[in-house]
């Protein structure tokens, strides 16, 4: 080897060590437009983990809507079954919807769910101005004309928001479940929006989805399906207090690719769990009226596996599937 050789060799050598790739950025997919309970958990979650150092750049967030959060479903599972640096917004409403076969095939088992840090509070909400002041009025009046009230969702039909009201209805010894009309969009600001707007008369979904209204005097909550009033949002009541037996809370998290490693699994996991335990996501709950539901990890996987089949028996006690 020539001397200009020997010294073009070791300049480029010096110079790969001394500038080395930079790390690839994480990618959260919201499946849902801006503003929902999906958005709202790319958004925190994809925040903390940089705030506190547990990736070391700032998580891009891509907001993927459609068919109810299955065409992020769809995109994940046969375009990037392998991407290790994407993780998905998931809740109760993606486990009804695979229990359903709402995602025209799709089973839970073609992703990972990596786990769960919150749970948001089910919610019936109608607009300030509402004839209904009570839960019992809304109920009242879906007795006496099923089809006088619509309720809007951000989930698809016969998903987790649309189960909320025939939950309660049925505990109401209402069992015309296929006359309540329900609408479902893309996410729960847009059904705020039908509601508030008076396109719909009321709204199901979930407290962190409505925080924002609520500082705006644009809804009235008729009822928390929580056990107890939620911390901060004391003046709410439960469905419980006003004699219906349900309680329905979104835990919120994430899902990973099926086909990337344990490693890379458990990795996302502690993630996660980093930011479980931080005090910036215990504000976060505080400020959006989420209750704790920390389970991470494999224990978090059979958790979900277990709650399709639950979800699938209880669609079918209720009529939303055959």
């Amino acid at each position: 080897m020539t001397n200009r050789l020997f010294k073009a060799f070791v300049a480029s050598a010096v110079l790969g060590f001394a500038a080395p790739v930079a790390a690839t950025a994480a990618e959260c997919i919201a499946p849902a437009n801006p503003g929902g309970g999906w958005d709202f958990t790319c958004r925190q979650i994809g925040k903390i983990m940089f705030d506190i150092g547990a990736v070391d750049q700032p998580v891009q967030v891509t907001n993927m809507a459609g068919a109810g959060g299955g065409l992020a479903y769809s995109h994940v599972v046969n375009e990037r079954n392998d991407d290790a640096d994407v993780i998905i917004a998931a809740s109760s409403a993606t486990t009804t919807r695979l229990a359903q076969n709402a995602y025209a095939g799709a089973t839970a088992d073609q992703v990972r769910f990596v786990g769960a840090i919150g749970a948001d509070p089910g919610v019936i909400v109608v607009a300030a101005d509402s004839e209904y002041q009570t839960l019992d009025d809304l109920v009242s009046a879906i007795q006496a004309d099923p089809g006088s009230v619509a309720f809007a969702g951000g989930s698809a039909v016969g998903g987790f928001d649309h189960l909320k009201p025939l939950m309660i209805l049925q505990r109401a010894g209402f069992d015309d479940i296929r006359a309540v009309k329900y609408i479902g969009v893309d996410g729960g600001a847009d059904a705020i929006t039908q509601t508030v707007g008076g396109f719909t008369q009321a709204m199901t979904g979930d407290m962190s989805e409505i925080v924002g209204f609520l500082q705006t005097d644009e809804i009235r909550v008729l009822a928390v399906l929580t056990e107890e009033r939620v911390p901060g949002f004391e003046d709410i009541p439960t469905a419980r207090e006003q004699g219906y037996d349900v309680v329905a809370v979104n835990w919120r998290g994430l899902y990973v690719p099926r086909g990337i490693s344990d490693e890379e699994f458990a990795s996302w996991a502690d993630k996660l769990q980093q930011v479980a335990d931080s005090d910036e996501w215990v504000e976060a709950m505080a400020a959006n009226g989420l209750a704790p539901f920390t389970m991470v990890g494999d224990q978090f996987q059979s958790y979900v596996d277990g709650l399709v089949v639950e979800i699938n028996t209880l669609s079918r006690e209720i009529g939303v599937i055959q």
